[in-house]
C-alpha cells in the first residue's frame, strides 16, 4: 500500500485539493448551505483522476523513454516517481494502478450524478479526457505543448467551477473569473518542473512549452502567469466579488514570482536556484488558494 500510495506522488496533492475547497467556499457562499456529501464525493472523484494522471504520466513517459535518459531530473519534483526504471512496479502494474484510480473517480462521479443530476457528466468526463490525453494516446497534449493549458484547466477551471456548481446550482462569470487564479498558479507548477526535463523532453519528442520556449521564453511565461492570476483577483475585487483586501497576497506573491523565476533562465546550470524555486512556485499556489478560500467564506461571514 506504502508503494502504491507514493507511486501517485502525493507531494502534489495540493493541485487538486485546493481548487475544490475554493470552489466549494465559493459555492457556499452563493447559496448560505454546505453539502457535506457532494463535496467529499467532489474531493474523492477530483484527488483519484489527479492520483490517476501522476501514474499514468509516468507510463506515457516511460513508453516514449524521456524518464530513462532524464540526468538532469530534480527529485522529487520533476522527472516522474521513477518507479518504473528503478523496478520497484512495472509498468504494466502502473497503467493497472491508473487505471483503477480513474475508476473509483468514475464511480465517486457516478454517486455525484444520481444526487446532482446530468450537468455533471460534463465536468466528470471533461476531467477524466485531460488526464488521460495528458500523457497517453494518439494525441498526447503534454507533446504538443498543451499540456499546460490541460493542466491549468484539469486543475483550475473544472474542479472550481465544478465544485462551486456542486454546492450552489450556479455557474457564472464571476466564479470562472474566480477559476483563473488558480489555473494559472497550478500552470505555473507544470511549467517551472518541466525546466529540468528540457533535454530529456526535446529528445524524446515531448515538446512542452519549455522546449519550444526555451528558458528565457519560459521565465518570461511563468510571471506572466502569476501577474494574470494577481489581475484576475484585482477586476473581481473591483466588480465586487472579493473583499477589498483579496489582492494584497496575490500582489505580494507577484514578489516572490518574480525572484523565481530568474533560476528559470539560468535552467539546471544552478540546480539549488532552482530547486528553490519550484518549491517557492508550490507556496504560492498553496497560499494564493488558502487566501482565496480565506476571503471568500470572511465576505461571506460578514457581508462586506
Amino acid at each position: 500500500m506504502k508503494r502504491l500510495f507514493h507511486a501517485t506522488r502525493p507531494k502534489f496533492f495540493p493541485a487538486s485539493v485546493l481548487p475544490v475547497l475554493a470552489g466549494s467556499a465559493w459555492g457556499v457562499a452563493v447559496a448560505g448551505v454546505f453539502d457535506g456529501v457532494v463535496f467529499a464525493l467532489a474531493l474523492v472523484a477530483t484527488m483519484c483522476v489527479h492520483a490517476g494522471a501522476n501514474v499514468l504520466n509516468d507510463v506515457g513517459d516511460e513508453d516514449l523513454g524521456t524518464d530513462r535518459i532524464n540526468e538532469d531530473r530534480i527529485y522529487p519534483y520533476t522527472g516522474g516517481s521513477q518507479f518504473i526504471q528503478s523496478g520497484i512496479m512495472t509498468t504494466q502494474s502502473m497503467s493497472r494502478l491508473g487505471v483503477g484510480l480513474i475508476v473509483v473517480a468514475a464511480a465517486a462521479g457516478l454517486v455525484l450524478l444520481l444526487l446532482k443530476g446530468a450537468v455533471i457528466l460534463a465536468f466528470g468526463l471533461a476531467g477524466v479526457a485531460l488526464a488521460v490525453l495528458y500523457s497517453i494516446g494518439p494525441l498526447r497534449l503534454s507533446s504538443l505543448g498543451l499540456g499546460e493549458t490541460a493542466v491549468a484547466i484539469g486543475f483550475g477551471v473544472l474542479p472550481v467551477t465544478g465544485a462551486a456548481w456542486l454546492q450552489s446550482g450556479v455557474v457564472d462569470l464571476d466564479i470562472m473569473l474566480f477559476s483563473l487564479p488558480v489555473s494559472a498558479w497550478v500552470a505555473a507548477i507544470l511549467l517551472i518542473n518541466e525546466v529540468p526535463d528540457i533535454v530529456a523532453d526535446a529528445a524524446t519528442g515531448k515538446r512542452t512549452l519549455p522546449v519550444r520556449l526555451g528558458h528565457s521564453g519560459t521565465s518570461v511565461l511563468y510571471f506572466a502567469l502569476h501577474a494574470a492570476a494577481a489581475l484576475a483577483v484585482v477586476v473581481l475585487t473591483l466588480d465586487g466579488s472579493l473583499p477589498l483586501v483579496a489582492p494584497l497576497v496575490p500582489l505580494a506573491l507577484l514578489v516572490l514570482a518574480y525572484r523565481a523565476s530568474a533560476p528559470i533562465r539560468r535552467g539546471v546550470d544552478d540546480r539549488v536556484a532552482l530547486t528553490g524555486a519550484i518549491e517557492s512556485t508550490l507556496a504560492i499556489h498553496t497560499t494564493g488558494c488558502l487566501w482565496l478560500i480565506v476571503v471568500v467564506l470572511f465576505r461571506a461571514w460578514t457581508g462586506t
